[in-house]
């Protein structure tokens, strides 16, 4: 197994294309780099930025965002994606992260989240498209002290917690079967380690609402260390890296481990 180090040298080598290139593509290295908490110079960063910021800023022109009853209808998870990663990695000060950061707060829908849905009657906010933005809000926040940021992040973890994180709030029952399974890395899918990594960043994991998710969190503790988990990677559309399968993925088991730490939940050694 390469270590996080190894692995994030093979993240810096950018390839060329379309930056959202499924799941090799600049847009999503930049967030497994942020993830990995290996301290990368910005001077190795700064032609990737170039490149993200070059493809989302056009793309926040008021005329280019498609809004139905009022409502804008955006895949806020890359926006999101892109603003979380920029704030990890030294770009939060950058004028250009503020702009992403503006579109998202003008996007938010009422209920908390964003939705990309252009059917009319869509009134309720998509999962997946509103966990990872409320991250990156929240990460901003974290680094900037930017209050309105930390606010709409607070926002999106209310309407998580009205679900438990995963929960029909008719039947009680799981809303998708793969919500309650852990994924690394998510890119732009929800599931419950997503939804409490948001949890933590807004200091909300204390909710009793939240003790369903990390039930199953801690469930999925093989008790070794280790934690069950998948991947959204496949043969026909491969990972950048290989984090490790199940319970070796590195980076699925920090994040798992830190949650049930910060929950007073600690793992045994």
């Amino acid at each position: 197994m390469r270590s996080k180090q190894e692995t994030v040298e093979q993240l810096l080598d950018f390839p060329t294309g379309h930056p959202y290139a499924k799941w090799t593509g600049t847009h999503w290295r930049l967030v497994e780099i942020a993830d990995s908490g290996v301290p990368v110079p910005t001077s190795r960063l700064d032609d990737a930025v170039e490149v993200e910021l070059a493809w989302l800023i056009p793309g926040l022109e008021p005329s280019g965002v498609l809004r139905v009853a009022g409502l804008a209808r955006r895949h806020g998870s890359i926006e999101g994606n892109a603003v979380y990663a920029l704030s990890k990695l030294g770009y939060a000060d950058d004028s250009r992260t503020a702009q992403l950061v503006g579109a998202l707060l003008d996007w938010q829908w009422p209920d908390g989240g964003w939705n990309c849905d252009r059917h009319r009657d869509a009134r309720r906010s998509s999962f997946h498209e509103s966990a990872i933005p409320a991250l990156g809000l929240a990460t901003y926040a974290a680094v900037t002290g930017d209050s309105a940021s930390y606010r709409a992040a607070e926002r999106t973890a209310a309407l998580l917690l009205e679900h438990r994180l995963f929960r029909s709030t008719a039947t009680g029952e799981p809303i998708h079967p793969s919500w309650p399974v852990l994924h690394y890395p998510s890119y732009w899918h929800y599931d419950i380690l997503v939804g409490l990594r948001l949890l933590a960043a807004v200091d909300r994991l204390g909710d009793p609402r939240a003790s369903d998710a990390l039930d199953v969190l801690e469930h999925a503790h093989h008790g070794d260390g280790r934690f069950s988990g998948r991947r959204w990677s496949s043969s026909r559309q491969p990972a950048a890296v290989d984090w490790g399968r199940g319970g070796e993925n590195v980076l699925l088991n920090e994040f798992a481990t830190r949650i049930l730490t910060a929950a007073g939940r600690p793992t045994a050694p």
